[in-house]
């Protein structure tokens, strides 16, 4: 298994970078090619600041699948420049809270800076690692993910702190990315492979073993589209009981 730490560090230093490109309204260099702010309804991301939609790197539209109702409190693991977070926020006002996890100062920055300009009050981005998410027990209704869970060497706890996290009945709508077959030492050692959201991808035999080990229930995962050769972006959807 990866070091976390030197993962950790080559991670810091791709998405600080991200975030730059961002904050400078350049596009971020997308980990699933052709995808990034596309997958998104237009008319939505009119609302949102240029800055937000530069930093979009992710696989799929994990809004699109949450069924958010007004009320509900979501939890975005690896909110990167806050667009899942402020697209939640609008669906969950007035009385839901949206909150944003990251552990990329200058994704934190770029994010709040984001929520700043777009005007929206009923969200929060905090500082910390998904495998040790900084809320308390049973305090939101859904987690949310955008390609990020792949980038964790733990995912088993990643799974344990969303369940954890989760109110029951809470449920997981997640973007990631899955590979056909185990990825093997030699691409779990190339720094660009884990930036490019492969180096750590999981089988769909495993991402199911492990939910299921965590607690949840109704677990599902739909292809949505090839990323690589043998890797492919899924959507997961799951329930806490």
């Amino acid at each position: 298994m990866p070091d976390q730490d030197r993962v950790d560090a080559l991670l810091h230093e791709h998405y600080g970078e991200a975030a730059r490109r961002a904050a400078e309204r350049t596009p971020a260099q997308e980990c699933c090619e052709g995808v990034g702010s596309s997958v998104y309804d237009g008319n939505a991301l009119e609302a949102l600041p240029v800055e937000a939609v530069s930093a979009s790197i992710g696989c799929a539209n994990p809004v699109a699948i949450a069924d958010l109702s007004p009320g509900e409190d979501v939890l975005d693991l690896g909110s990167g420049g806050g667009i899942d977070v402020l697209l939640s926020a609008r669906r969950v006002a007035p009385t839901g809270m949206a909150y944003g996890l990251d552990m990329t100062d200058e994704m934190l920055e770029l994010a709040r800076a984001n929520q700043e300009r777009a005007g929206i009050t009923n969200a929060t981005f905090v500082s910390g690692h998904m495998e040790d998410i900084p809320l308390p027990d049973d305090s939101v209704d859904v987690v949310l993910s955008n390609c990020v869970i792949n980038l964790s060497p733990h995912k088993d706890a990643v799974f344990a702190e969303a369940f954890r996290v989760l109110r029951s009945g809470g449920r997981l709508a997640i973007a990631d990315i899955a590979a056909d077959r185990e990825p093997d030492a030699g691409l779990q050692a190339d720094p660009k492979a884990w930036t490019d959201c492969i180096a750590g991808a999981l089988t769909r035999q495993r991402y199911t073993d492990l939910l299921t080990a965590t607690g949840f229930v109704e677990i599902g995962l739909t292809d949505s589209h090839v990323v690589q050769e043998g890797f492919w972006s899924v959507i997961v959807r799951a329930r806490k009981r």
